[in-house]
C-alpha cells in the first residue's frame, strides 16, 4: 500500500474540480463542517454523552460508536471502532474518551492513517493539530472535567495543520508507519 501526502491529496482534488469547471472557490452547500465519530468506555461515558450536543452546537455530524451505558467496556473495542471510521474516512476526526485517555490513545495509533493525540489542555489540542495534522483526539475523563474537554474539542476541531515544515515530519510518520503495513 503506498501512502499518498496530504499535499498529493488536495493537488489530485484540485484536478478533479477543475475537470468538472469548479474550483475551490466555487461554493458548496455544507450541512456539516466536520464528521466526528466519538466513543468511550464507562468511565468517559458521561462526557461523551456530555460532549455530543456540544459537537452538534458546533455543527459536527456525530457518530457515536458506543457504548451505550456505562457498564463496564474494554476500551481498545470502542478506540478501535472510532478509530476505523477515521482511517476509511467515514469521519474525518475521532475523538474517544475513557479514564485517562493514554489507552485509547495507543490503540488508536495501531490503526493505519490514524494519528491520535491525547491532549489535556489547549496547548496540546493546538500542537496536536498544528504541527502533527493529528486527526483522533483521546481525553482522560478522571483527569479533566467537562469545561476544559469543551475547550480541548474545540481547539481540536478548529485548529488547522500548519504545514510547511510540519508536513514533512508528518509523512516522515506516515512513511515509517508504511513500512509496516502488510503487502498483498
Amino acid at each position: 500500500m503506498d501512502y499518498i501526502s496530504d499535499s498529493e491529496i488536495q493537488v489530485i482534488v484540485k484536478n478533479v474540480l477543475k475537470k468538472f469547471g469548479e474550483d475551490e472557490n466555487t461554493p458548496q452547500p455544507e450541512k456539516y463542517t466536520w464528521v466526528v465519530a466519538i466513543g468511550s468506555d464507562h468511565g468517559g461515558f458521561s462526557m461523551k454523552q456530555a460532549l455530543i450536543p456540544y459537537l452538534e452546537e458546533l455543527n459536527c455530524r456525530v457518530i457515536d460508536c458506543g457504548p451505550a451505558n456505562t457498564d463496564s467496556v474494554d476500551y481498545p473495542d470502542f478506540a478501535f471502532k472510532v478509530a476505523e471510521l477515521v482511517s476509511t474516512g467515514k469521519a474525518c476526526r475521532g475523538i474517544m474518551i475513557d479514564g485517562a485517555g493514554i489507552g485509547s490513545c495507543m490503540t488508536a495509533n495501531k490503526v493505519p492513517g490514524v494519528r491520535a493525540a491525547m491532549c489535556y489542555d489547549f496547548a496540546t489540542a493546538s500542537n496536536s493539530r498544528e504541527h502533527n495534522n493529528a486527526n483522533y483526539l483521546t481525553l482522560g475523563a478522571g483527569l479533566i472535567g467537562l469545561n476544559q474537554a469543551k475547550l480541548i474539542v474545540k481547539t481540536f476541531l478548529t485548529t488547522e495543520f500548519g504545514g510547511g515544515r510540519h508536513e514533512k515530519r508528518v509523512d516522515k510518520i506516515m512513511e515509517i508507519e508504511s513500512r509496516f503495513l502488510k503487502k498483498g
